[in-house]
């Protein structure tokens, strides 16, 4: 049987092992398999296998290195998919799992930080692992529950904004975005959070007060932002002036209140969480906190008028 390749052109299971460096189990598995079939049988039953045979191995090898499965290699081979084809599907599923094992490490390293409880960690793991579609159906559940019945124009440019949630996790999520992503859900989840944003929408319906609060925000920013860094209180005669520059003198009294109220969900740390988290997500540094600007106009107003 040694001498059969010399005088017939053909090669034992044994032959190939040794020519291709293979265990002969190896060949003779991807031969029941059908992806090297032999040529014939000898008379005494072994299987033979010609040129055209050792060619397909060294092909079916190479492609096994390559990490593709017999069954799209079956395919390749009988001619039912190209190779490019195949490839190009091997190499978006070897992406989607690099991109699994970079969430992992990531979700590792936050664990690694942090002392975590067996729940807590249940609970990174199994939000960090959803896909693109599932996170943000959970914003987007946020936003239609808390928008309900509003139609008002700037309530729609707001639930837009808030909508705003990248499509993905990056492809290598830092510590701080896995983070980021799980304080947002917990934070949408929170029963009096989805209630203050509600009361928000709702009180800007029948007289635009969130258009108002729009142009307010950089006249806060800049008056009440330098009287705190000044350390001028609110409750100051020194603060009065500053307050007239921000929201004018002889407001009705029914319209002061109102917007006390409406600042009062303003000045609310969580909203501005909010806003804090989607840039996170999103790669950006967050804006400076504005909230001591908008809580310290509020005690402001209740002070003089």
């Amino acid at each position: 049987m040694a001498l059969l390749h010399d005088v017939t052109g053909l090669y034992t299971i044994g032959q190939l092992a040794r020519r291709t460096g293979l265990q002969a189990r190896t060949i003779r598995f991807w031969s029941d398999c059908g992806v090297v079939p032999p040529a014939q049988r000898s008379e005494g039953g072994y299987r033979l296998y010609d040129a055209e045979a050792v060619a397909r191995l060294d092909l079916v090898r190479t492609l096994r290195d390559l990490g593709l499965g017999l069954d799209a290699i079956q395919q390749v081979l009988e001619q039912r998919a190209t190779l490019s084809e195949v490839a190009d599907l091997h190499v978006r599923a070897l992406d989607a799992e690099i991109r699994t094992l970079k969430i992992r490490r990531s979700v590792l390293r936050v664990l690694a930080d942090r002392d975590s409880s067996t729940k807590e960690i249940a609970l990174i793991n199994a939000l960090a692992r959803l896909s693109a579609r599932e996170r943000r159906q959970i914003i987007d559940d946020f936003v239609d529950r808390a928008f309900a019945g509003v139609v008002d124009e700037d309530a729609a440019l707001v639930a837009g904004w808030m909508r705003d949630l990248p499509p993905d996790l990056p492809e290598d999520p830092t510590s701080e975005q896995i983070n980021a992503w799980v304080e947002l859900a917990e934070l949408v989840g929170d029963d009096s959070f989805q209630q203050t944003v509600r009361e928000m929408v709702l009180s800007g319906e029948d007289d635009n007060r969130l258009e108002y609060g729009l142009n307010l925000r950089p006249l806060v920013l800049e008056h009440a932002g330098a009287a705190l860094s000044s350390g001028i209180a609110p409750e100051s005669a020194g603060a009065r002036p500053i307050l007239k520059r921000i929201i004018p003198e002889g407001l009705p009294t029914e319209e002061a209140a109102a917007l006390i109220a409406w600042l009062d969900m303003v000045a609310e740390p969580r909203v501005e969480r909010y806003w804090q988290l989607l840039s996170i997500l999103k790669g950006h540094r967050p804006s400076p906190p504005t909230v001591p600007a908008f809580a310290w106009v509020l005690a402001a107003l209740r002070a003089h008028r």
